[in-house]
């Protein structure tokens, strides 16, 4: 009986030892399902970091520099364009020598 209870000591130590393994593996497989979550919510929370940091400090045009910018352009009088300058255009010279107003 000696032998018999050696044999099944040697089989309960054998299937404590895969319980262990698979236990292990699953701990694993946890613990990596738990990392990869942790790394998906800490890129979540970066982007919507720099999301509100890119709303607190939108950048908006400084609308008194642009009009101070075109009053002197124009010398005080009408602001013009880089084409046409502060006289503009003369409307007789879009007639294209023809009487009518479409010029055709």
């Amino acid at each position: 009986m000696s032998g018999y209870t050696a044999i099944v000591a040697a089989v309960a130590a054998v299937a404590g030892a895969g319980v262990a393994y698979s236990n292990g593996q699953e701990q694993k497989k946890a613990a990596e399902a738990s990392m990869n979550q942790a790394k998906a919510s800490a890129l979540k929370a970066e982007k919507q970091a720099d999301q509100d940091n890119n709303r607190i400090n939108q950048k908006k045009p400084d609308t008194s520099a642009i009009l101070a910018a075109a009053s002197q352009a124009g010398k005080g009088g009408v602001a013009g364009t880089m084409l046409t300058g502060p006289q503009g255009i003369d409307p007789n010279a879009l007639s294209l020598g023809k009487n009518t107003l479409l010029g055709g």
